[in-house]
């Protein structure tokens, strides 16, 4: 079934880079959303979850789950994208577009992967759809970043194809599907799966965004248009939380597990020190929600490691970190149709010129903050509670020391959006309320899961959790 659905979103975005029309493009963006949500729906109600499509795909609990977000948030950006990019070139603008859907359909396949070297192709596909989106506005910048992603992200995924390599290995060789490897890698040589998930991990950290090759993520957003931003900060990051998980989850019955939840600790502290650090010093705000993308990353990465209900709080996290970032990334792009850029240090009084969208983003800086009703309060209880239940208190410390450079690194950028003197030039007439209300719905539905979470929702999660 899987491979019809993928002809039909690869022939609706190719047919977008030869319409003629802006209303063209509008269809066809319709058309795949529509298209989307036939299949969400076959998957949800036609008997299709949990089986396998066509051997290399499985619509098991974790890829149904984050399909359905990535549906929300794509649908959103590419709403948000028309009223964006309605004044640029129409040959960009319908390039755009094509390429947006095609980086959908690379993350659904990365989802629904069954297999460890299908997913490993899906993410590099993601690099080339991604790339054609951040050159759109054809400056130096983007080129620039365009080609630093292309090499990183690349070399990222080249590291990750060594792991694989290695990890084959220690499975004999047998297979690559996912299932079948944890169990021939139970007795596998330890210094190959030590070797295998460090690489592994390095490779695919370019498209979480955690440490060590974060960067490119961040230039990546700083890069892209802000819509696009908001589905590259979540949905491709949570493609390559799931390639990370489903490689770690491999580990469980193995004698170096316990090695491994100690290196996703590792690489968890170091990404929430960068994120620390750097929100402090950036100076334009698309980076500056980047940074915190970085942040949240490594307190899931910090989750997986501790183990225990800290993976069901990693998983919850990374869910609703996708509603609130993505809405924060929609607000942003609204406020950089009213100013002349993104500089942290010129533009302000946003209470005064647009304040739907300041309430906005004052309420999802609340939301990512972790500050109640945010369901990151939930999820980030929970991994303190896990880490001070194993003993580790020097941890917990670090965490809640982190976390506070992060709280008033955060607090004092957004005042300043908000409440300090503008000092850059004004577009006041394309202001857009209706954004600004569109991008405040993905709020609240992270709002609704601070305040309850459906049974349904708590199930799910504890399917993919326990293993």
């Amino acid at each position: 079934m899987i491979y019809l659905y993928f002809i039909l979103w690869l022939a609706i975005g190719a047919c977008a880079f030869f319409v003629r029309s802006r209303r063209e493009v509008h269809l066809l963006c319709g058309l795949y959303i529509a298209s989307h949500l036939l299949f969400a729906g076959r998957l949800l109600f036609g008997g299709n979850y949990l089986s396998t499509s066509g051997v290399f795909f499985t619509f098991d609990a974790a890829g149904s789950l984050f399909y359905m977000l990535l549906i929300i948030v794509g649908g959103f950006v590419l709403i948000h994208s028309q009223e964006y990019l309605k004044d640029d070139d129409f040959r960009n603008y319908r390039k755009y577009f094509a390429l947006l859907m095609l980086l959908i359909t690379a993350i659904t396949g990365v989802y629904f992967a069954n297999n460890i070297a299908v997913t490993w192709i899906l993410l590099e596909t993601t690099t080339l759809c991604s790339a054609g989106i951040l050159y759109h506005r054809h400056s130096e910048q983007t080129l620039e970043a365009t080609w630093k992603y292309l090499f990183v992200c690349s070399t990222g995924i080249a590291i990750a194809y060594l792991g694989i390599l290695l990890l084959s290995a220690a499975a004999s060789n047998n297979s690559l599907n996912y299932e079948d490897m944890q169990v021939l890698i139970t007795h596998g040589n330890p210094l190959y799966l030590k070797v295998a998930f460090l690489l592994i991990l390095t490779g695919y950290s370019c498209k979480m965004e955690i440490f060590p090759l974060y960067t490119i993520g961040v230039d990546a957003n700083f890069a892209a248009p802000a819509p696009a931003s908001a589905l590259l900060s979540t949905g491709l990051v949570n493609a390559g939380f799931l390639a990370i998980f489903r490689v770690y989850r491999l580990f469980a019955e193995t004698e170096v597990f316990e090695w491994i939840r100690h290196v996703m600790i590792i690489i968890g502290v170091m990404s929430l020190i960068v994120g620390a650090l750097f929100l402090r010093r950036t100076n334009n705000y698309k980076r500056f929600l980047s940074y915190s993308t970085v942040e949240n990353m490594g307190i899931v990465a910090i989750g997986l490691g501790i183990g225990g209900i800290g993976v069901w709080a990693a998983l919850f996290h990374v869910i609703c970190h996708t509603l609130i970032k993505s809405s924060l990334f929609l607000q942003i792009a609204v406020v950089r149709q009213i100013y002349n850029g993104y500089r942290i240090n010129r533009i302000g009084d946003y209470i005064n010129i647009n304040k739907v969208g300041a309430i906005g983003i004052i309420a999802g800086i609340v939301m990512i903050l972790a500050f109640p009703p945010s369901p990151l309060f939930v999820s980030e209880l929970m991994i303190l509670s896990q880490t001070i239940t194993s003993g580790g208190w020097w941890l917990a410390a670090i965490i809640l020391l982190l976390l506070c450079i992060v709280i008033y690194s955060v607090c004092q950028r957004m005042i300043r959006l908000c409440y300090h003197p503008n000092q850059d030039e004004l577009h006041l007439s394309n202001i857009n309320r209706r954004l600004s209300y569109s991008a405040f719905v993905l709020l609240l539905g992270a709002i609704i899961l601070g305040l309850w979470q459906p049974q349904s929702l708590v199930a799910l999660i504890d399917k993919i959790a326990i293993f």
